[in-house]
């Protein structure tokens, strides 16, 4: 079957009308002509007939076989414009509008974690991404994507599964650029015993891990695996939500700083470790508010550590079961939220009947972003702007931060 790509799906696929619907062509760009076997809503043994003037050289040797990136074939604007075509049009499924600003994309090997699959073979080990919809593990020794500090960890990563992995099982390294070294985290391995624990802790010094995590268990700490948010520097417990780039980081921080603009009083909600809440405390009081427990710790030992911080109160709470309610934004004049993919309807309609002036809205889904924005519009609010950010380069994934004021 020959088909005419006309558009991108919101998982990357091309997409073309079928003599009866839809048809996915993975792979594929608007525009070009494609021929292939039709399975179900999807062509099969794909060959692209006509390629788009918008289809490029992938940078990386394993983009066909790996599964860490999806569009390395698609020119950077149009990535840029399928990305911010995603944030319009959730906005629009709600029957929202707002100025979309340029999408801020992160630059090739910025990703400061990722998490490696690793195992041991008969002769070594083996480490990379998973291939797409396989369990087979693919190398990725000039990946594009990864942070350099990250791809230098590879033969720490190696010497992990050759001693506390199996050739019948897996391990899950997840690997985090720390000011320290990487922090490591190993999962799937060998029970945790004290002849393992010793050998860990030579590894983790002959390899400079800042921290090494052997499933649930500190293994080994040669130094705190510090992050720098604003002034503060922060140790986060192990496997902590952190942004994926740097770059992202600034970006998010520099919108929602833009978006709350001179407020005294800040409530920063989902506040994780302090990604948002130590910069702004620089300059405002804040009232910080995570679930984890761990994480609102260590964000409130980075501001007792770091001088000249305004006032800031660290609060454990999980706001999905206990939303803050109203009267507990009393003397709050700009709110700072950022929920997990599932958003935050419960405490985004509390937000709104607090009647909080401004709210920075940061999100990694922009279907329940829009979702969370129409509770704020429906009670008065104006949707100012929508800033998208792209720190997952060549995925499907886009984040966003939006200004809403009453």
């Amino acid at each position: 079957m020959k088909l005419t790509v006309t558009r991108l799906g919101h998982l990357g696929d091309g997409m073309a009308e079928g003599p009866d619907g839809p048809v996915f062509a993975p792979g594929a760009l608007p525009g070009e002509e494609v021929e292939g076997t039709l399975h179900g809503d999807r062509l099969a043994d794909l060959r692209i007939l006509k390629p788009s003037p918008l289809r490029v050289r992938p940078p990386c040797p394993h983009a066909r076989s790996c599964g860490g990136c999806l569009m390395q074939h698609a020119g950077d604007a149009l990535v840029a414009e399928w990305k911010t075509g995603i944030v319009a049009g959730a906005l629009a499924g709600q029957g929202l509008a707002a100025p979309v600003r340029a999408i801020q994309t992160s630059p090739p090997r910025s990703r400061r974690r990722a998490t490696l699959a690793a195992r041991r073979t008969k002769g070594g080990a083996l480490v990379g991404f998973h291939a797409r919809g396989s369990g087979t593990i693919i190398p990725v020794p000039n990946c594009q994507l990864l942070h350099p500090d990250l791809m230098a960890a590879r033969p720490a990563v190696e010497a992990l599964a050759r001693l506390g992995g199996s050739r019948s099982g897996e391990l899950a390294v997840t690997l985090t650029r720390s000011l320290a070294g990487p922090d490591v985290v190993v999962q799937g391995g060998k029970p945790l015993d004290a002849p393992l624990r010793q050998d860990l802790a030579r590894l983790a010094e002959d390899h400079g891990l800042s921290r090494l995590t052997w499933g649930d268990e500190i293994a080994a700490l040669r130094a705190p695996p510090a992050q720098q948010m604003g002034r503060a520097r922060v140790v986060p417990p192990p496997g902590a939500f952190l942004q994926a780039t740097d770059h992202g980081q600034a970006a998010l921080v520099q919108a929602v700083a833009q978006a709350v603009g001179d407020a005294p009083r800040i409530a920063d909600l989902f506040a994780g470790c302090g990604t948002f809440a130590l910069p702004l405390a620089e300059r405002a009081e804040v009232l910080a508010a995570e679930g984890e427990a761990a994480m609102i710790a260590a964000l409130d030992r980075g501001w007792r550590d770091t001088p000249g911080l305004k006032r800031l109160t660290a609060v454990a709470r999980d706001l999905f079961r206990r939303p803050l309610e109203p009267d507990e934004f009393k003397g709050i004049a700009a709110g700072v939220i950022d929920p997990p993919r599932a958003g935050a309807e419960a405490q985004t309609h509390r937000l709104a009947a607090a009647r909080v002036p401004v709210v920075a809205l940061v999100s990694c889904n922009p279907v329940t972003f829009a979702r969370d924005a129409r509770i704020l519009t429906a009670a008065g609010y104006r949707l100012d702007w929508v800033q998208p950010i792209d720190q997952f380069r060549w995925s499907a994934h886009v984040e966003l931060v939006a200004r809403l004021s009453l």
